[in-house]
């Protein structure tokens, strides 16, 4: 069983479980501060970490490369079936940080349509790598029935807005761009905003849209 750390209140009538990027694990410093920014408004956060990440802390795996999708897709239906199943009862959002997204992304129509997870939410979407615009990680987005919001900054590496203006996506999927961020939404000094604000923008965004999906019940 995969290990979680939570924040926020455990009677929080919503889940958010979120996964790390491929760099970085499930604590770290962005990932603590939107966990413990969604904890601030009343919501549940669930984090984990992939067999790679979990062996990178233990100091048995090295700074080997991501597990194959395979197992990074098992591993999140496994997270789901824990916090969704007969024992943890909950309404979730799943998804997570640039990979950690990607990975929910595939696995959630799975889990929406017959189980517990009610929405989708990926901060800072890797739809191609950085430089590499022709290798596109967009097929599966047409079709996603989901409910999915995707917070990208507009100078994102991995797609910019004018990139996405260019994709076909689901009309399951909402875009909220966060002004001058790069992949982590940090923007220019010249833009005038802070990587703080937003954060404290996908932060609130993120919350906002859960929410809603409980509005729908």
């Amino acid at each position: 069983m995969t290990d979680l750390l939570f924040d926020g209140p455990a009677d929080a009538p919503l889940t958010i479980a979120l996964a790390h990027g491929a760099g970085a694990p499930m604590d770290s410093g962005f990932m603590n501060v939107v966990a413990r920014g969604l904890a601030a408004r009343g919501l549940r956060v669930a984090r984990f970490e992939f067999p790679y990440m979990a062996k990178r802390r233990s100091g048995s795996g090295g700074r080997g490369a991501p597990d194959r999708p395979p197992v990074l897709e098992a591993t999140w239906l496994d997270v789901i079936a824990t916090l969704g199943g007969p024992e943890g009862g909950r309404d979730l959002v799943i998804g997570g940080k640039s990979m950690g997204g990607r990975i929910a992304s595939h696995v959630a129509d799975r889990a929406h349509l017959n189980g517990p997870v009610r929405g989708l939410v990926c901060m800072g979407y890797p739809f191609h790598p950085p430089g590499q615009p022709e290798k596109l990680r967009t097929a599966h987005l047409a079709d996603l029935r989901t409910p999915t919001l995707i917070l990208q900054g507009t100078r994102d590496d991995f797609g910019n807005r004018d990139d996405v203006a260019g994709y076909a996506l689901s009309p399951a999927i909402r875009v909220h761009w966060l002004e001058g961020g790069d992949h982590s939404f940090k923007p220019l000094k010249a833009s005038g905003r802070t990587e703080r604000q937003n954060v404290e923008e996908a932060i609130a965004a993120t919350a906002d849209f859960a929410l809603s999906l409980l509005a729908r019940r």
